[in-house]
């Protein structure tokens, strides 16, 4: 599903880091090492046929690394 993140990212919580990430050997060969966290959050998304939706949303994220594998996990609205 394509989307655009309209906006920030609020509500953002910790859900793992570092080995319990289940992907983090994939995560580590594609992006680099890091101190690998799975995060939440909340925020606007535009899908590709122009409706903006409030969603929650699940990422990978490490420092100096960035957020990758943004995914929506649930609407809101």
């Amino acid at each position: 599903m394509d989307f655009e993140i309209v906006g920030s990212i609020t509500d953002i919580e910790i859900i793992a880091i570092g080995t319990s990430i289940r992907e983090l050997p994939d995560l580590q060969k594609r992006f680099g090492q890091g101190r690998w966290r799975k995060l939440k959050g909340v925020a606007l998304v535009r899908l590709s046929d122009g409706i903006v939706h409030s969603a929650e949303l699940h990422w990978y994220e490490a420092h100096g690394l960035g957020r990758h594998r943004v995914k929506i996990k649930r609407f809101l609205d």
